[in-house]
């Protein structure tokens, strides 16, 4: 089989907070802005990697979510348990320096893990951990 990752998910409360976030503070491009009625779904990638992607979208856009379920999202994400997602990159350090400069919520600082990787850890404007670490 040849598969690959194409899109993943992660929930936004904010439109515009992702914009900075993604496209300003860590310089992803914006694929797709798709809006219906007053929910927005933003796709966003890294520059180089046009297969890759991250769909950041409105979590009570799903028809099926019921009232409680929705409020437990909104619990889990304002906690930063709802959500994360794993990036790398060859200079930890200097991305954790303009990520810091960028008022993110910083959840950790570069570390040399027990397990044999080095990683820091920030949250995205709508709670989402983001683990980040260095490859060769």
């Amino acid at each position: 089989m040849d598969i690959t990752i194409h899109q993943s998910f992660l929930p936004h409360l904010d439109p515009e907070a992702s914009l900075a976030f993604y496209r300003d503070l860590l310089g992803f491009e914006v694929r797709l802005d798709v809006g219906y009625e007053s929910m927005r779904w933003l796709t966003v990638g890294p520059a180089g990697q046009a297969d890759t992607a991250i769909v950041l979208y409105p979590p009570s856009a799903a028809p099926d979510v019921t009232d409680e379920e929705k409020r437990v999202i909104a619990e889990m994400m304002a906690k930063g348990t709802y959500a994360s997602i794993n990036l790398a990159t060859k200079d930890l350090d200097g991305a954790f320096e303009k990520i810091q400069a960028g008022d993110a919520d910083i959840v950790q600082e570069p570390t040399d893990q027990p397990y044999g990787v080095r990683d820091a850890a920030f949250r995205d404007p709508a709670g989402n951990l983001i683990r980040m670490q260095q490859v060769s």
